[in-house]
C-alpha cells in the first residue's frame, strides 16, 4: 500500500518538473480540456471540425479511437503507448488522443506521430506529408534558351561512336 501511495507522489512530482509553460485551447487549459464532454467541444473547435462532428463520426474513427484507448491503457505509467497505424488522415485530432503515438499513412509509408496538446484541431494528414518537397537546385540541360548554343556533354564522343559503327572505320 505505501509503495504505492510512493509512485504517485513520484509521479506527481516528475509531472511537475515536466511542466514547462501552460497550454491552453481557445481560453481552456489542458486539464479542462481532457475532462470537457464531447457535445461541448464541439462548441469549441473550428466550423469544419464542427460540421464534421455534427453530422457525426463513423464507424472508422471510433474505431482509432477505441484503439488508442486501449494502447493507452495497456501502457506503463509516464511511458509513451504502442504505435496505432491508421490511413485516417481526414480524422481530426481531439484532445482524447494527447499523448498517443500514431503511424499516419503518406501513401507510401506510415510516419510517427506523437500526438501534442497543440495539434488539437488539425488533420492528422497535416503532420505526415504525402510528397517530397522541392529542393531547387542547378538548373539542367535545356532550361533556358542559351543553352542551345553549349555543347551538350560528351556528345562529341557519341557522335564519333555513332558514325564508326555506321559507315565503319574513318579512313
Amino acid at each position: 500500500m505505501a509503495d504505492t501511495e510512493y509512485n504517485a507522489e513520484e509521479a506527481a512530482e516528475l509531472k511537475k518538473r515536466r511542466a514547462f509553460r501552460k497550454f491552453s485551447y481557445r481560453g481552456i487549459d489542458l486539464d479542462q480540456l481532457l475532462d470537457i464532454p464531447s457535445s461541448e467541444l464541439v462548441n469549441i473547435l473550428h466550423a469544419r471540425a464542427r460540421r464534421r462532428f455534427n453530422r457525426g463520426l463513423k464507424r472508422r474513427p471510433m474505431g482509432l479511437i477505441k484503439k488508442l484507448r486501449k494502447a493507452k491503457q495497456n501502457a506503463k505509467p509516464n511511458e509513451k503507448p504502442d504505435l496505432v497505424k491508421t490511413h485516417l488522415r481526414d480524422m481530426i485530432v481531439v484532445p482524447e488522443m494527447i499523448g498517443s503515438v500514431i503511424g499516419v499513412y503518406s501513401g507510401k509509408e506510415f510516419n510517427q506521430v506523437e500526438i501534442k496538446p497543440e495539434m488539437v484541431g488539425f488533420y492528422l494528414g497535416e503532420f505526415s506529408i504525402s510528397y517530397k518537397p522541392v529542393k531547387h537546385g542547378r538548373p539542367g540541360i535545356g532550361a533556358t534558351h542559351s543553352s542551345r548554343f553549349i555543347p551538350l556533354k560528351g556528345l562529341d564522343e557519341r557522335f564519333l561512336v555513332l558514325t564508326m559503327v555506321m559507315d565503319g572505320p574513318i579512313a
